[in-house]
């Protein structure tokens, strides 16, 4: 195949590879590379961008490492942590006060030393709400960080005055900061290890801001970010690759990889193809039917975990017809889950019985469940006042179905079985892939997707409670990826006393509570589970499960 041996050759050569390349380089192929490294972007949502931030910046803590699975894939332990760039920490639970003793001698790409000023820039940055989407904010609020509260979204003096960072996050000296809570909250720990709470080079960062954007927003979003990490930002063409190159003077050791660069290659049948060829030592993002091909052949490994990736459609309670609960019925017996998992995953997942991840602490199943139901659907939409699908015409923008286009590999097949099961109960869909820059806008700051079928989702904090306030609770309550606009002042209430609670039993009974209500209301149309996949040349070994489900590139070593 010359076609593929010249499509190679000049991959290397566009990725700087060619010739040249050695045991210290990683190849990565993907469908798209970061479009922005702002975590409070417009983008944080599409998981692409992870491999930026996740690998430049560096946690106060994070999560011990647990068992290795059955594929050899390394898990963590999200019930223990580990210090990073706090050395240890302890709770004043009088006072709700943390006080993290920081690590010294730490240096990020540009040679600034990290201190307790760096963490109170991230902190403060969060705080201002200044992104277009607050992740920050978000991740302080549901560890109930003192202060981080919804009043700083008031278009007020007030709301001025609640955005900035007061004595909540305080330094004590130049290696040593507190936090003070403003209840008990068992998630404090698991939000300080989510990437939007990841922290700051202070002084590199405020060396690129500017008098209308002081927190450098343009600058993460178009050029680059600052930390302590283990590996720095080297070269970024938008659209086409991403590359990094070990951070020398990381804490934790120079990583076995000194260069990586990430590659956009579109198709996947290509990524596949160049993996197996030995052109790349990474394929990301492939169908089930390629991951499965992938696991026969001699010089690749597959390996896998069941962790949180899971497809669901968004319908947007504040766009009709699915303002009306016996039309988003109609559609959720619709869907013929079955089928989609026999024909889109090969059998190689499983129906999603919640709306949470079914391996998270706290997850219920709930009672009720929606089946493949054709005639029940058709009966729900007449009852609806739509018989047959008539009138259902008057809402064309309504039933188009968006999905990433980037992705269309993966989800465009489930997208043409729903497209012929809804038209044969009445419901004519149009299929709209659109690019995922937009699609992440459209999802997670402007809300306004009317219908979207969604893979890319899935809660990095390891807990039920996490992943209701995620995705569940009110928008302007602290759901900042409440893509379908579902409301509900007991799913609010509750999830918010849930996150106080201190006796799990009863914890647990407020989120089968809340789980309860979310799939009765149809809060989103859970679809299916699937396993996570990572393909790689054989050479590579050393994979971790990170929730995020984004690589970490100081875990691979290559194989002995």
């Amino acid at each position: 195949m010359k076609w593929l041996r010249r499509f190679i050759i000049s991959l290397l050569a566009a990725a700087g590879l060619s010739g040249a390349a050695h045991a210290a380089d990683l190849l990565i192929l993907t469908e798209e590379v970061p479009v922005s490294l702002n975590y409070d972007g417009a983008t944080a949502s599409i998981d692409t961008n992870w491999v930026g931030w996740d690998n430049i910046l560096e946690p106060l803590v994070y999560h011990a490492k647990g068992a290795i699975n059955e594929d050899g894939v390394q898990l963590l332990d999200f019930n223990k942590f580990e210090g990073r760039l706090a050395e240890s920490w302890s709770f004043d639970e009088a006072t709700l006060t943390w006080t993290f003793n920081l690590r010294h001698g730490v240096t990020g790409c540009d040679g600034a030393t990290f201190n307790a000023d760096d963490v109170l820039y991230t902190f403060a940055r969060a705080k201002s709400v200044s992104g277009s989407s607050p992740i920050g904010w978000f991740l302080a609020n549901t560890g109930s960080v003192d202060g981080f509260t919804p009043a700083v979204f008031a278009p007020t003096d007030d709301g001025a005055a609640a955005r900035i960072l007061g004595d909540e996050v305080k330094k004590i000296d130049d290696y040593t900061v507190q936090i003070r809570q403003s209840a008990p909250n068992q998630l404090f720990l698991k939000v300080l290890s989510i990437f939007a709470l990841y922290i700051f080079d202070k002084e590199t960062m405020e060396a690129h801001a500017t008098e209308d954007d002081p927190w450098s927003h343009k600058w993460a979003n178009n050029k680059g970010i600052a930390g302590f990490g283990p590996y720095c930002l080297n070269e970024w063409r938008k659209g086409e690759s991403f590359s990094l190159t070990g951070n020398p003077d990381y804490y934790r050791g120079a990583a076995a990889y000194d260069r990586v660069v990430v590659r956009k290659v579109p198709q996947s049948a290509n990524r596949v193809a160049i993996l197996r060829s030995g052109g790349a030592q990474f394929a990301e993002h492939l169908t089930p039917k390629e991951y499965d091909n992938l696991s026969k052949a001699d010089n690749v490994t597959v390996v896998g975990v069941q962790g949180n990736e899971n497809m669901f459609l968004i319908l947007n309670f504040q766009t009709p017809p699915f303002d009306n609960p016996l039309v988003r019925q109609a559609i959720a017996h619709a869907v013929p889950y079955q089928k989609i998992i026999d024909t889109s995953y090969f059998g190689k997942a499983h129906k999603w019985a919640g709306v949470v991840p079914s391996t998270y602490p706290g997850f219920h199943k709930a009672s009720t469940q929606y089946d493949y139901d054709p005639e029940k659907a058709k009966a729900l939409l007449a009852e609806a006042g739509y018989p047959g699908g008539a009138g259902l015409e008057a809402f064309p923008d309504s039933f188009k179905l968006a999905y990433v286009l980037e992705r269309e590999s993966e989800l465009g097949p489930t997208a043409t079985i729903l497209h012929t099961a809804f038209r044969e109960v009445g419901i004519d869909l149009i299929l709209d892939p659109i690019p995922q820059a937009q699609y992440g806008d459209r999802e997670l700051v402007k809300k306004d997707l009317p219908m979207g079928l969604t893979a890319h989702i899935k809660p990095i904090g390891v807990d039920a409670a996490y992943a209701i306030l995620l995705s569940y609770v009110s928008a302007n309550k602290g759901g900042i990826l409440n893509s379908s606009n579902f409301s509900s002042d007991m799913v609010d209430g509750t999830l918010y006393g849930s996150l106080a609670e201190g006796d799990n039993d009863k914890r647990n009974e407020m989120l089968k509570i809340i789980q309860e209500t979310l799939l009765k209301d149809l809060a989103v149309v859970p679809i299916l589970e699937f396993r996570t996949h990572w393909a790689t040349a054989a050479s590579v070994t050393g994979i971790v499960w990170h929730p995020d489900n984004a690589l970490r590139l100081h875990d691979l070593k290559p194989a002995k």
